[in-house]
């Protein structure tokens, strides 16, 4: 175990949350590199014992003292908690990596991929460094790593969501449809599932069981989701191309944990599978799983709890050589929360000495 007297102290705040949860556990198998570990929540969860590095951790609750002495935080909470504890956090000297989308598109904020920007989180004027959406996270690792070999003009993306992403209500409302529609010979009429789900849709406007909805998000201007638009912004953001072309459609999927994604990838200069293989093969945090003869590419049934971004069919596009089409999977409570989180953690930790 590090040495507490000189290595960082960490604060997890949000610890008893399923993004917390998964934290714990990457912090609990990666290098000991943090000197305490403080486990900070809401009232209702104070008290609360926690394991993290084998040993048990009683939670604590949110408020300033709870900062005294910290280094680095870890901030999994709602936006608005965020938006209201992530300053006095900073102001009492930690650097917040903040993964909700408070601060996300703050020119005063990076939001870093340690894979793809790992420079942008040393420059942080109020001290916080974003952490980006899951479904970008999901996908942007490969891009990344095509776009600083190709030169990326243009994304058009779709993806395919896991209810996970939507909290524990998403989980729970996935698993009681699936109960209510198991061993039935639902799904074969219009509306047939919609009339034994009932009102029991929980966080989605239309059943999950046996459909997907082409909605995640909230309603934003021009007939776009909040989702679809996080997509695009923090894209150009991470890439630093602010008039980067990107277009989204989020669709959410019966699927309990890993975000997928179509991309259609478009570049300055002409692309091959070949190099484009290459280069995804030798990527940081990639894993490319690609022959489809043998029926090999990435699934979420597969891919889940696993930290990389896997990519499978990969194809130059029929109609322009300098496009390529994709397929990724990412776990997003892993690399699409907490992973990121803690891997921007411990860049800070690293500049901290």
């Amino acid at each position: 175990m590090t040495d507490n007297r000189s290595a960082p102290t960490l604060a997890v705040v949000g610890a008893t949350g399923a993004v917390g949860t998964v934290m714990l556990q990457i912090l609990s198998q990666h290098a000991d590199i943090w000197g305490e570990i403080r486990l900070i929540a809401s009232p209702r969860s104070v008290g609360r014992k926690l394991a993290v590095r084998g040993e048990e951790v009683e939670v604590i609750a949110l408020t300033e003292d709870a900062f005294d002495g910290v280094d680095v935080a870890m901030f999994d909470v709602p936006d608005d908690v965020s938006a209201q504890w992530a300053p006095i956090a900073a102001a009492k000297g930690a650097v917040v990596v903040d993964n909700s989308a408070a601060f996300r598109m703050d020119p005063d904020v990076p939001l870093v991929v340690p894979e793809v920007n790992p420079h942008a989180a040393r420059v942080r004027p109020r001290g916080i460094v974003a952490n980006p959406n899951c479904t970008t996270l999901s996908m942007i690792v490969a891009v990344g790593a095509l776009h600083a070999e190709f030169g990326l003009r243009e994304l058009v993306v779709s993806s395919y969501q896991a209810v996970s992403g939507a909290g524990r209500a998403g989980v729970d409302a996935l698993r009681e449809q699936l109960e209510l529609v198991a061993g039935t010979e639902l799904g074969t009429t219009p509306g047939d599932v919609r009339r034994a789900v009932g009102d029991n849709t929980g966080p989605f406007p239309e059943p999950i069981a046996l459909n997907v909805v082409p909605w995640t998000g909230s309603l934003q201007e021009d007939g776009w989701s909040s989702e679809e638009l996080k997509v695009r912004n923090e894209s150009r953001k991470i890439l630093g191309l602010p008039g980067l072309k990107v277009s989204v459609t989020c669709v959410r999927v019966p699927v309990v944990t890993t975000h997928s994604l179509t991309v259609h990838a478009r570049f300055e200069s002409e692309v091959t599978v070949d190099r484009a293989h290459e280069i995804l093969s030798t990527a940081p945090g990639v894993v490319l799983f690609d022959n489809p003869a043998a029926g090999e590419f990435p699934t979420p049934a597969d891919v889940v709890g696993t930290d990389p971004t896997w990519v499978g069919r990969v194809r130059r596009s029929l109609d322009d050589p300098t496009a390529v089409e994709l397929f990724v999977c990412g776990d997003n409570l892993r690399k699409g929360a907490a992973l990121n989180t803690a891997q921007i953690a411990e860049l800070v930790a690293a500049e901290l000495g």
